[in-house]
């Protein structure tokens, strides 16, 4: 059995939390409908007249529904335009701010302990965003590579948006490793073991995304292992900078450089413009985006062996032997 070494999970070992992994669930369930909520506000306040349009147009009476497959066509499409879309990436804040407060206030852990760390935060974050960038651009390249997408550059490409969706993406990717990983990861590491703070973390983030267009088996599988490997990314760098970073530009590359749909979202500015060549959504990643493609398993396994083999030669990871031969 290999154990880590980890600042961010001693010091949550130290918390009010309570050390029963059912318990440690139920909260995050609670703080995750609360930050929820509070993420909702400004969405719902942008597109409840376009979303009531939307229904008079497809000619609902007063009491009748649509399936909930349907409504999340219109939440889409009504979600689309920038001056909606930008403004709920720029909300997600709530998601940080509020997991903070949970941790600190309601856990009594310090925010060191979520990997909040001043030591090194330039370059750790500077890092972040070229991994993050190299990977999701080895992803689309393989995917250029073996015939199931065809990329073309647009024209008239407004840069001045593209800079606002990245200001929105700077806030959505930390705030969904504030609470994924600075919160859940770290509470349940704090009293478990790593595997089960990963594994709990990883199936969690999955899950979240589970309403959104497009999401299957293997976008199961491709979110979880995003989260595996932003997991053990922050375990060997004992901050929450890098993969906040990683996260972030992940999604900018994705939807504003290469114009490919951000975990099911409708498409958005863009440098270039990357279009399915092929009817496999194995390998395109069907409306979900590249995401839910095999090619993003294949990066995100070896992006994760790399991490472990680091954390190996770093000695944050080390077998209970080695652990025995300290103590003594």
């Amino acid at each position: 059995m290999m154990k880590v070494r980890s600042g961010m999970f001693d010091e949550s070992s130290k918390s009010h939390a309570s050390s029963k992994l059912v318990s440690m669930i139920a909260a995050f369930v609670i703080v995750f409908l609360v930050i929820y909520l509070f993420e909702a506000v400004v969405p719902s306040i942008l597109t409840m007249k376009p979303m009531m349009e939307e229904f008079a147009n497809m000619g609902l009476e007063e009491g009748e529904t649509i399936s909930f497959a349907e409504s999340m066509k219109v939440a889409n499409k009504v979600s689309a335009p920038p001056a909606v879309m930008i403004p709920t990436l720029i909300s997600t804040v709530f998601g940080t701010i509020i997991s903070m407060v949970y941790c600190r206030f309601g856990e009594m852990r310090s925010l060191g302990s979520m990997g909040v760390r001043k030591k090194k935060l330039v370059p750790h974050y500077l890092t972040g965003l070229g991994i993050g960038a190299v990977l999701m651009t080895v992803i689309v390249l393989l995917s250029a590579l073996f015939g199931a997408q065809k990329i073309s550059f647009c024209t008239g490409v407004n840069f001045g948006l593209i800079g606002l969706y990245w200001i929105g993406w700077f806030f959505q990717g930390m705030s969904e490793e504030f609470i994924f990983r600075g919160y859940l990861m770290n509470t349940v590491g704090g009293k478990h073991n790593y595997m089960i703070a990963l594994t709990v973390s990883s199936v969690a983030f999955a899950l979240a995304h589970a309403a959104n267009p497009g999401f299957g088996p293997l976008v199961f599988v491709n979110l979880a292992l995003f989260a595996v490997f932003a997991g053990l990314y922050m375990i060997l760098t004992d901050d929450i900078w890098g993969s906040c970073a990683i996260h972030s530009i992940w999604n900018c590359t994705q939807g504003n450089l290469y114009g490919i749909s951000v975990s099911g979202t409708n498409e958005m500015e863009s440098v270039m413009k990357t279009v399915a060549d092929s009817d496999s959504t194995i390998l395109t990643g069907g409306n979900f985006g590249i995401e839910g493609s095999i090619f993003t398993t294949i990066v995100l396994l070896a992006a994760s062996a790399i991490v472990l083999y680091l954390m190996k030669k770093k000695g944050v990871m080390i077998s209970e032997n080695e652990t025995e031969t300290k103590k003594r």
